[in-house]
């Protein structure tokens, strides 16, 4: 398979502190991937080094063959770069379907919004059950569907997602992973999945990465993380 994403040699600062320390990794066109570890391990700074938000990076990092280290933030995401933070970042005084319209910002071709909108309907109905309410009255589970719906609504290469199954019941948990493999496999939407649950991850992704303090400390395919003694014991509760 074609890179999509690739990073060479990535660090990130917050001022003068150093958060990565030079980590490899890429992700394949159509692949979902995922970033595990432990709470400050750098998985947050890795997704906002990729978008070129809030973090000052060196390294070598392309989309698609195409160098981004130097873009800002809006460009990366007109190179289609979608991005849903932890918090998940809604505009709670917006209607839903405001919410969804927005993503559309950086689209040229915004007469295929209406087809997209109805698209996300069709992946996530609660949302369409809801289009007229305003997303601070919607539920966490909601809101992160609203999140991840805006984000498509950009229609992006790739798919940044930081931690989507954060405070939300098992179920609902659930419900969204079925939707992003759905997503994966129909559009063929690139992932890169940053999550604490790493048993679901692993399910979800094809291949993952290990970071401890800012490191990757270990990559391979989804099969052979779940057989590494040390992601069984630290992540998986074997």
């Amino acid at each position: 398979m074609d890179k999509l994403l690739e990073a060479k040699g990535l660090r990130a600062f917050y001022g003068p502190v150093a958060v990565l320390h030079g980590i490899d990794l890429d992700v394949e066109q159509g692949e979902v991937c995922a970033l595990l570890g432990a709470n400050g391990a750098g998985k947050t700074t890795t997704l906002r080094a990729l978008c070129r938000t809030k973090v000052r990076t060196e390294g070598s990092l392309s989309l698609a063959g195409e160098a981004i280290e130097r873009k800002t933030t809006e460009q990366v995401a007109r190179l289609g770069v979608g991005h849903v933070p932890d918090g998940r970042g809604t505009f709670l005084g917006l209607t839903v379907e405001e919410n969804l319209r927005l993503g559309c910002y950086t689209r040229a071709d915004r007469a295929g919004c209406g087809g997209d909108l109805e698209r996300m309907y069709g992946y996530f109905p609660r949302l369409k059950e809801r289009r007229r309410q305003q997303a601070g009255t919607l539920s966490g589970g909601e809101q992160q569907m609203l999140a991840i719906s805006r984000a498509l609504m950009a229609r992006p290469r790739l798919l940044l997602l930081d931690e989507p199954s954060f405070g939300l019941a098992p179920l609902i948990v659930r419900e969204i992973f079925g939707i992003l493999a759905k997503i994966n496999r129909e559009q063929s939407v690139s992932i890169l999945l940053v999550e604490q649950n790493a048993r679901l991850a692993l399910e979800l992704a094809q291949r993952a990465y290990l970071l401890e303090g800012g490191r990757v400390v270990a990559h391979g395919s989804s099969e052979q993380m779940r057989q590494d003694d040390a992601v069984r014991r630290a992540y998986l509760g074997d």
